[in-house]
């Protein structure tokens, strides 16, 4: 059966189909390097802030393309609902859970490894303004 023997109505539909397809691999593929490029910061980054930053933006990043990508394969599913859910859940606690172990770092007495400080910068200004 040639292309121009096939209705109009079924040709839309496999090209939808196929334009999902590419999109969805699109954002597998985009959130797989993400987490790689995340994984390369973890171990290449000198402090443990820095660390923690490479992996929790790439982390959101990389998850929320591929779990958009995996709702585009299901289709409107239940399943894409559940990782709808996940996603969402995803989006409100890595930057918690981020901030938590960066604050718990810095009470903990772990100093980060800087050019200068910024914080000594801001105190000698006040200190500075006040006199």
């Amino acid at each position: 059966m040639a292309i121009w023997d096939v209705p109009t109505t079924m040709r839309a539909r496999s090209d939808m189909a196929i334009m999902i397809d590419i999109l969805s691999w699109a954002l597998i593929i985009i959130g797989c390097l993400a987490m790689l490029t995340g994984g390369v910061g973890v171990l290449r980054f000198p402090d443990v802030y820095t660390r923690m930053h490479a992996a929790s933006i790439t982390d959101t990043l990389g998850a929320g393309a591929l779990l958009g990508g995996l709702m585009l394969q299901a289709g409107p599913t239940l399943v894409a609902v559940k990782l709808l859910f996940m996603l969402v859940f995803l989006f409100f606690t890595s930057p918690a859970s981020s901030f938590a172990l960066s604050h718990a770092a810095l009470s903990a007495g772990i100093a980060p490894k800087l050019d200068h400080d910024l914080r000594i910068d801001a105190d000698q200004s006040d200190v500075e303004g006040s006199s």
